[in-house]
């Protein structure tokens, strides 16, 4: 009988010495977190966060973040690696045919459920969620309130490209009068010309998707919209300070420009907002839809969408894919997390986002409110992206420097993505 006692006291020591260490154990770090960060601007903002989230679960999180313009290489060389990235960014469906295989299904994961909407979301043809979208932003033409009103419009005046070319054209002429004139620089170097390959370009590419009803990049492109394309990069290029012909080398400062007053119009976007914030109120800039006179554009907002969403590494371990599931939910959920996220990327599509108070956001959402339609992020369907828009404005200073004329932009730009098409789905 005594024996029996010490026996049953024995294997209750050992039960309560098991519950005690698997209590322990539930609580010690799993995984690691490597993210690949997409925004060099976030970076410094990113390495106090992921110090913060280690302190505070004893998960290791490592954040790389890639030069600009160098994300696609860095990201190629790194999965090359034994520690490749956990977190990553797939941001458009050419990046989906290319790292859909090293995609983890987001679908119904914790993170992907405190979404908003699912309209960032990226899908591969079997309906996988290869990458979930972190944030929200918007690009269209930032004006200055106060010049406009010297110049004696109101922004009411500007509805359409009509009334848009009206207004700069005699801003433009009174330039010397006013002191100021009507757009900032069109600078075709490299830390401009996206500006206006991609985030003009995707005027005539958002029209012409809208028609045909895209669904995947399409092989060809009919071009329907190149003309409205021209319109407004004329009217750009015809009312500003600058020498057309010097846009491809002129290494101009549009943001400066601006500050400086030297202009009414600046075609940018919502990330602009807090360094223009520093010198200017709410009441002095607004954010207007580019117009370039498309039948019923009175009725379009702002181009609105994201190239920033986020993949987990299908390859990694389990251990390393939860800690980063656990990661990106603690980023869109926490006071800290979205605090950060809200200050670094604007507004984040997630039920638990921080107020956020860039006006340029604030415009878009007033917008869709008022019963515009966003101008999607069309130019995400581009093929070879690098190649097809050096191409692209390779043919714009041409035609800028009067040495080319629009059919070779129009070239470029139809069959140029022909080409890319090809050389990206090695036809």
């Amino acid at each position: 009988m005594r024996k029996s006692k010490l026996l049953i006291i024995a294997l209750s020591l050992v039960m309560v010495m098991s519950v005690f260490a698997g209590c322990g154990s539930s609580g010690e770090a799993k995984g690691q977190v490597y993210w690949l960060n997409f925004k060099p601007e976030a970076d410094e903002a990113l390495q106090q966060i992921a110090a913060d989230y280690t302190e505070e679960t004893g998960v290791p999180v490592k954040i790389v973040t890639a030069a600009s313009g160098k994300y696609e290489s860095t990201l190629t060389a790194e999965m090359d690696k034994s520690d490749a990235p956990t977190l990553f960014v797939v941001g458009n469906p050419a990046a989906v045919s290319t790292w859909k295989d090293y995609c983890y299904d987001l679908k119904d994961t914790d993170v992907y459920n405190e979404l908003t909407s699912d309209d960032f979301t990226l899908y591969d043809e079997s309906g996988k969620a290869c990458s979930i979208g972190y944030c929200f932003e918007a690009f269209g033409i930032i004006t200055n309130v106060d010049l406009l009103k010297q110049a004696g419009y109101e922004v009411s005046d500007i509805k359409d490209f009509a009334s848009l070319k009206a207004v700069a054209e005699d801003i433009h002429a009174r330039a010397g009068e006013l002191g100021f004139d009507a757009f900032t620089s069109s600078g075709m170097d490299d830390t401009s010309s996206w500006r206006f390959s991609g985030h003009l370009s995707n005027m005539p590419l958002f029209y012409e998707a809208r028609d045909d009803e895209w669904k995947e990049c399409p092989a060809e492109i009919k071009g329907t919209y190149l003309e409205n394309y021209k319109n407004i990069w004329d009217l750009y290029i015809n009312n500003a300070a600058q020498d057309k012909a010097s846009l491809a080398t002129g290494g101009y400062d549009a943001e400066g420009e601006f500050l400086a007053g030297k202009a009414v119009f600046f075609q940018n976007g919502s990330w602009e907002y807090a360094k223009l914030s520093e010198t200017y109120t709410d009441e002095q800039m607004t954010m207007i839809p580019i117009y370039c006179g498309v039948e019923g554009e009175e009725n379009a907002g702002l181009c609105a969408g994201t190239e920033n969403c986020w993949a987990v590494n299908a390859n990694a371990s389990e251990d390393d894919i939860q800690a980063t599931l656990d990661f990106m939910k603690w980023m869109v959920t926490s006071e800290k997390g979205t605090q950060v996220m809200g200050e670094q990327f604007g507004v984040i599509p997630y039920k638990a986002a921080a107020e956020n108070n860039n006006l340029f956001l604030k415009k878009s959402n007033e917008m869709l409110a008022d019963g515009k339609y966003t101008v999607g992020w069309t130019f995400t369907y581009t093929p070879n992206v690098n190649d097809w828009r050096a191409g692209l404005v390779a043919a714009m200073n041409k035609y800028d420097a009067g040495k080319g004329s629009w059919d070779d932009v129009e070239k470029a730009f139809v069959q140029g993505w022909a080409d890319q098409y090809k050389a990206a789905n090695a036809q």
